[in-house]
């Protein structure tokens, strides 16, 4: 609807046009396209319907990020999309600190590479978190060690892996990382003046937050074009049967580490006893040689089994399985 002028701006105009003041022929015609300039160095390769289909599918990332993640770092995990844009590569290379948390990874069946970089505050945190710590960043960044670059390449990888999922719905992809660079001049995938699509997520860890950007270029994601966009996305999704999620659950189960113990015996010795024992003392249990075995899963007795070795190392060969009942 139109703008609807007051009865002293239909006079003020009113007046205008009778003194000269205004010109009929210099009143812009609403039907009359105006141009634009268009940066030939910058080509508006990703319309707003692509960088919103990638914000939907980088929105399931996160939720997959929120849920895996905490399994390895123990500590609630919040993730969201921040934005996406679209720059020239050296653009966001210019943009990146030192030393910074490159992971390269291919996009196979799709050709080139796409980069996920991680804040080095994050980084810090996943690595104090992953040796036991509270998950604090440092006070001021430094470079990564040998040991904590391979203590990042494990959570790299899995950040990459879970990449594949989201995608189901566009292109059956098998991301995996080929290398974790900490220099951006060493992440040179593409040319400088190429254009690429970063989505930004929000990560918070614990008190810890910071940014995870995605790069994609359109080199690599040139081939599905046409695929990247809401209505088709939304087309081939398919409902999640119950069983689906039953195996999807069954798989997040499976991933977690649980202490498993063999209990050969017991005894009771006196603390003066104890505190004086040396190589070659012999403590007597209450088991025999032949007996089987307590296997514990966590502190829940689960098994029983024999002793045995298996190669160079003991081992124990489960002989019943004890059920709730």
């Amino acid at each position: 609807m139109g703008e609807v002028l007051s009865q002293s701006e239909i006079d003020s105009l009113l007046q205008a046009l009778s003194t000269g003041d205004l010109d009929m022929e210099n009143i812009p015609d609403k039907n009359e396209k105006q141009a634009k300039n268009y940066d030939f160095k910058r080509p508006a390769k990703f319309s707003k319907e692509n960088l919103r289909t990638l914000e939907i599918i980088f929105e399931h990332y996160g939720r997959l990020l929120s849920t895996n993640l905490p399994v390895y770092l123990r500590k609630n995990i919040q993730v969201s999309v921040a934005s996406s844009e679209t720059v020239i590569f050296s653009e966001f290379t210019n943009a990146l600190s030192n030393p910074v948390i490159l992971g390269i990874s291919s996009f196979a069946p799709l050709t080139g590479n796409i980069i996920v970089e991680l804040a080095p505050n994050l980084g810090f945190a996943m690595i104090d978190r992953m040796l036991g710590g509270q998950g604090n960043p440092l006070s001021k960044n430094r470079d990564f060690s040998e040991i904590e670059m391979s203590i990042l390449e494990k959570i790299m990888v899995v950040c990459v892996q879970l990449i594949r999922e989201p995608w189901k719905n566009v292109v059956d992809i098998s991301p995996m990382l080929d290398r974790i660079e900490t220099n951006a001049q060493f992440a040179q995938i593409i040319s400088p003046n190429d254009m690429v699509a970063i989505v930004t997520l929000n990560l918070k860890i614990g008190e810890v937050e910071g940014f995870m950007n995605v790069c994609l270029p359109y080199f690599t994601l040139e081939s599905i074009m046409d695929k990247l966009n809401t209505k088709f996305w939304f087309s081939t999704m398919q409902d999640k049967t119950d069983e689906d999620y039953e195996e999807y659950i069954a798989t997040l189960i499976g991933k977690v580490d649980i202490p498993i113990k063999a209990v050969l015996g017991t005894s009771s010795i006196a603390v003066s006893d104890f505190v004086n024992l040396v190589p070659g003392d012999i403590i007597r249990l209450d088991a025999k040689i032949d007996s089987e075995m307590d296997i514990y899963v966590g502190n829940i007795k689960k098994f029983k089994a024999l002793p045995g070795k298996n190669k160079e190392r003991y081992a124990v060969r489960v002989t019943e399985v004890l059920r709730e009942e």
